[in-house]
């Protein structure tokens, strides 16, 4: 009993007396809400005139921001390729072998398959040459702009050769 008395006391003490800097009681009401604060914002930009955030249209088109977005993408593709084709595996009756003897069986032309290799084997080397690329931007390597531009062209360089050399195969 002297101990329910003992503990009831001490958290009256502490919740009237003491208040603790995280007591409700000692909250002080917000002065504006989050709709009221970006009205504020939006009228503010009218006022001062200023434009709406830039859309993709006005920008000029660069080289390292298509090999950026070809990077991604090529990422992107290659995910999707290699579960798709395990899917298929996992999924499809036969094995490999037969499936590569139905395609030899269509007797399509070289330049056709040749075509179909090259885009195959041109995401994964852009994806391996560019990645070197950022390998090097890790290391704190080829930041000034013509280094960026020298870099991009070599990548692209280096993934046609590489994609056709590949595909030649």
């Amino acid at each position: 009993m002297a101990a329910l008395i003992l503990r009831h006391v001490a958290q009256r003490c502490l919740c009237s007396r003491l208040r603790p800097p995280g007591c409700f009681r000692s909250a002080v009401a917000m002065g504006t809400t989050a709709k009221q604060e970006m009205d504020g914002f939006w009228e503010k930009n009218a006022r001062l005139n200023r434009p709406l955030s830039p859309h993709i249209t006005i920008y000029g088109w660069s080289l390292p921001m298509m090999m950026s977005i070809t990077h991604r993408g090529t990422g992107v593709a290659m995910s999707a390729g290699v579960s798709l084709f395990s899917l298929a595996a996992l999924v499809l009756p036969g094995d490999y072998a037969s499936y590569l003897e139905l395609i030899k069986s269509l007797n399509l032309g070289p330049a056709l398959i040749y075509s179909a290799k090259f885009a195959i084997a041109f995401p994964f080397m852009y994806h391996t040459w560019n990645g070197i690329r950022h390998l090097a931007w890790d290391l704190g390597k080829g930041f000034k702009i013509p280094e960026v531009y020298q870099t991009g062209y070599i990548v692209v360089g280096l993934t046609l050769l590489s994609a056709a050399g590949i595909a030649a195969l």
